[in-house]
């Protein structure tokens, strides 16, 4: 573990090499895809995509380190084309290191142009990009720079995981320092998979408290609590606000329940969230659970005037959408159908297209029966011949 007390707690205990790491066992345990690239020394451009807290740049420091690279870090929040030039010239002139891993966070905010701009570097090897995302990369990231990288997904972390991080953090803090039962329950149902959110709490409760601790060498829930409510301390509201409260906005627009959905709204507004992606949130409730096609003209016109308007005025745009969408009559048949087709094209790839449903551009391909009995009124299955007779669509 990195030694520099001067840093913080979360700096200080962020694991060094893939045996340290906490959870992702999926990526990182024994013949797993990133123990595979520390393994062989193959580096390639990769986007990982998962909820705060989860360890996405500490796997890519880890990667730089194990493969001797140079590492720059940027936040697609205020980094912009200059930044990367800066990073990119030099290496074009030989000045830098070829293959550099450049770790940019929050990928899914730098927009198109700015995307575009990193295509040539990343598909020649100039540098290597890992991008950093809690918003899924197929509809944040454009398609031309995803196929040129590899999708890595990250899952919350587990009860039992966070509880591993409060040991490795209270001892870096203090050995001394024991932590109530009741106090690590409660922190790890706060955390919500967050490992960031709790290594923070648990930080400024020994610097803010440490007299209180000191009597027993015990942190206790009163104590936990009264550092979460102090006026002093700051949090990452991509943590248990941005994270949290999205889902409880959506669920209870799925329950019907006006009230409560546009409580959910307020705190995100009131906590500075972004209005698009409060709004994102509501273009795709529109698709996947509600019966009538107007919701996601509704949905689509709240994100419009929300990219038009911004704050304060789109705070009304965004209730007069979560008002309809609640009040809905929601039908989820749609989607459910759609998943399940999606699973079958998972499970069995590219099934050969009935000819008859086939284009027959050429000749040949009319000849050898492309085309060949099509019906544009048929009854007929028209379905692979391997999952004919499968019925997605269900009417609720």
């Amino acid at each position: 573990m990195n030694a520099d007390f001067a840093a913080p707690l979360a700096d200080r205990i962020r694991p060094e090499s893939l045996n340290e790491v906490v959870g992702q066992s999926h990526l990182v345990g024994e013949g797993m895809p990133l123990r595979q690239v520390v393994q062989k020394k193959k580096i390639f451009s990769m986007i990982f995509w998962g909820p705060p807290g989860c360890g996405k740049t500490t796997l890519a420091k880890i990667l730089a380190k194990e493969i001797s690279l140079d590492f720059i870090y940027l936040s697609a929040v205020s980094a912009g084309k200059n930044d990367l030039r800066k990073i990119i010239d030099p290496i074009i002139n030989g000045l830098g290191q070829k293959g550099t891993i450049v770790f940019l966070d929050e990928i899914h905010r730098f927009n198109k142009a700015q995307q575009d701009f990193l295509l040539p570097y990343v598909e020649n090897g100039t540098i290597t990009l890992i991008g950093a995302t809690t918003e899924n990369p197929s509809f944040e990231v454009i398609g031309p720079l995803l196929s040129r990288t590899r999708v890595f997904v990250l899952k919350e972390l587990t009860a039992s995981e966070i509880e591993k991080i409060i040991k490795i953090a209270l001892k870096a803090l203090d050995k001394k320092v024991k932590i109530e039962k009741e106090a690590v329950d409660w922190l790890v149902n706060l955390s919500a998979g967050d490992a960031r959110q709790v290594i923070t709490l648990l930080e400024n409760c020994h610097s803010l408290y440490i007299s209180q601790i000191s009597k027993k060498n015990l942190i206790s829930l009163e104590v936990l609590k009264t550092t979460l409510q102090s006026p002093y301390l700051r949090y990452d509201k991509a943590g248990e606000e941005h994270y949290n409260t999205i889902s409880s906005f959506i669920k209870c627009m799925r329950a019907s329940n006006v009230d409560a959905a546009l409580y959910y709204l307020a705190r995100m507004v009131a906590a500075g969230e972004d209005p698009l992606f409060i709004a994102r949130r509501m273009v795709i409730f529109a698709s996947e659970d509600v019966a009538t096609p107007t919701a996601l003209v509704v949905a689509n016109a709240v994100f419009a005037a929300c990219n038009t308007i911004g704050y304060p005025e789109c705070q009304e745009n965004l209730a007069a959408g979560t008002v309809y969408l609640a009040k809905a009559q929601k039908d989820r048949s749609s989607y459910e159908a759609y998943m399940k087709a999606l699973a079958d094209v998972k499970q069995f790839g590219n099934l050969p297209i009935p000819m008859e449903l086939r284009n027959p551009v050429t000749k040949l391909m009319e000849k050898v029966g492309y085309g060949e009995g099509y019906d544009k009124y048929t009854d007929k299955d028209l379905l692979p011949d391997k999952i004919k007779g499968r019925k997605y669509y269900r009417k609720s």
